[in-house]
């Protein structure tokens, strides 16, 4: 099982580090992105889609649960499941057939475990009560 970890001391280097993580994804790979509020899920998702010059057309998608992000040669979807109430929800809304179709980033993703699909890229964000400005951000390889 793949794992690695990083420290960032800024949130320009979350996003330069997740800009450097993005040059390994292909279609179908989905990453589930967990931590405190604050502690760095967006910003990890801003230095993702700059990588694919879309970093000028994002936005959170706390109230639409999903922004699509299409490039001619791949999709990115940007979920934030934070407001669901249950997985129900997330099938109902077509959630899990996005999984095929791009690469799925899905904030808050283990409030919808059971509906994530069999391996995932899970994506640990953990703040320093020390110093405000420095994450631990934890890359682990699931596999149910």
């Amino acid at each position: 099982m793949f794992s690695t970890t990083y420290i960032s001391k800024s949130e320009e280097d979350t996003k330069n580090f997740a800009k450097q993580f993005a040059t390994h994804l292909q279609k179908g790979d989905v990453l589930v992105l967990t931590g405190d509020l604050g502690s760095g899920k967006t910003k990890f998702t801003e230095g993702i889609l700059s990588y694919f010059n879309l970093e000028d057309e994002i936005s959170s998608p706390t109230f639409t649960i999903v922004n699509e992000y299409c490039k001619k040669d791949i999709n990115i979807y940007h979920f934030d499941v934070y407001r669901l109430e249950s997985s129900d929800e997330f099938y109902a809304i077509g959630g899990d057939e996005y999984f095929e179709k791009g690469i799925c980033i899905i904030e808050w993703g283990e409030l919808i475990e059971d509906a994530l699909p069999q391996n995932y890229i899970q994506i640990l964000f953990k703040r320093n009560l020390e110093n405000e400005n420095l994450r631990t951000i934890t890359i682990n390889q699931v596999s149910k």
